[in-house]
């Protein structure tokens, strides 16, 4: 039972040993003081509680002291600038930020003689973006491709050009700047703009920078996180001749018109020849019923006595007659057809 005892006790001190070297990092501290880094060891006591990793912290700031880096105070009117403390990257790490890349970054910055204070450093970290890449781009400009961008020329000619676009990161606009996307879309819109105003295609394959120099007077990088160095067209290809096809179709679609226009006209035509054809047969069925309706009328002038028979004779030679001549002048006139 003693012995039992014995091994809880030494399991309860090693335990509780561990608990406190976790929770109060000796060796974090006594590496801090002996690397010139002013930090408190309750003060690591309270990271830990904080739930902030104590080695983050401390590394960073043996980092920076290591590279003598320094930061001003943010008071505006002040040049006055201090080591970084403890409590600067405590708060940014609290906030969600990586305090490993931004120190890399203000060192990056600091050697190459960039003006890149801690908050805006700390800013473009919460804000999303690669604050070490984004130093580095400003160091060693980057060099992006546009894809093949397609414009027609006034002579209707459609060119295909690719460009090489040299950018640098501007630390200003990182917080809130445009990104590579919106670049890359105003120089193919540049191009474009540049192509169209040219006279004919050949004035464009003789001189292609001068797609770049109108592209780069056009203030591209305005609003955006980068500044544009230079444009260099890299290829143009001659693509289809726009402006025949263009005519080709409308050339189609006006005899279409026509066509359409002419099978109106014809519709109304027949249409028309159609209405005077009933307009004739109903003037011939009128005609018709008038002349059924004379042997009525003689009948009954018969019967009133106002026509006797010499007076119907009379009226039978009148019409023999009148076809006689009808006759002949159908005969004549068709005589005349065969003459001619």
């Amino acid at each position: 039972m003693g012995s039992l005892s014995l091994v809880l006790i030494i399991f309860a001190i090693i335990v509780g040993f561990f608990i406190f070297l976790y929770f109060v990092p000796i060796n974090l501290w006594i590496t801090a003081i002996f690397s010139g880094v002013r930090v408190g060891l309750l003060e690591l006591v309270f990271m830990r509680i904080r739930k902030v990793p104590p080695s983050i912290v401390v590394n960073s700031l043996i980092t920076a002291t290591k590279a003598g880096l320094t930061i001003s105070e943010d008071i505006p009117g002040s040049d006055e600038r201090r080591k970084l403390k403890a409590s600067d990257l405590e708060t940014h790490y609290l906030a969600g930020g990586n305090v490993p890349q931004v120190i890399k970054a203000l060192i990056s910055a600091d050697k190459a003689n960039i003006n890149l204070t801690f908050k805006q450093a700390t800013a473009i970290d919460l804000a999303g973006r690669e604050v070490f890449e984004a130093v580095q781009i400003s160091v060693n400009p980057k060099v992006i491709n546009t894809p093949s961008v397609a414009a027609v020329a006034a002579d209707g000619i459609q060119l295909v050009a690719k460009a090489r676009v040299t950018i640098r990161a501007n630390i200003q606009q990182l917080v809130g700047g445009a990104g590579e996307e919106t670049i890359l879309a105003r120089v193919g819109e540049g191009i474009v703009t540049s192509v169209g105003s040219a006279a004919t295609h050949k004035e464009v394959l003789e001189n292609p920078d001068k797609i770049s120099k109108l592209v780069l007077q056009r203030g591209l990088d305005a609003g955006t996180a980068f500044e544009i160095l230079s444009i260099d067209i890299a290829d143009v290809d001659v693509g289809a001749n726009i402006g025949a096809k263009l005519q080709t179709d409308q050339a189609a679609a006006d005899l279409k018109v026509a066509e359409a226009k002419a099978e109106e006209r014809r519709a109304m035509a027949v249409a028309e020849e159609q209405e005077m054809i009933a307009k004739a047969q109903d003037a011939r069925a009128k005609v018709i019923l008038a002349e059924a309706e004379v042997p009525k009328a003689m009948a009954d002038a018969f019967r009133s006595g106002n026509m006797g028979i010499m007076d119907y004779y009379k009226f039978q030679n009148i019409q023999a007659d009148t076809e006689m001549r009808e006759s002949i002048a159908g005969g004549s006139k068709t005589s005349s057809k065969k003459k001619e």
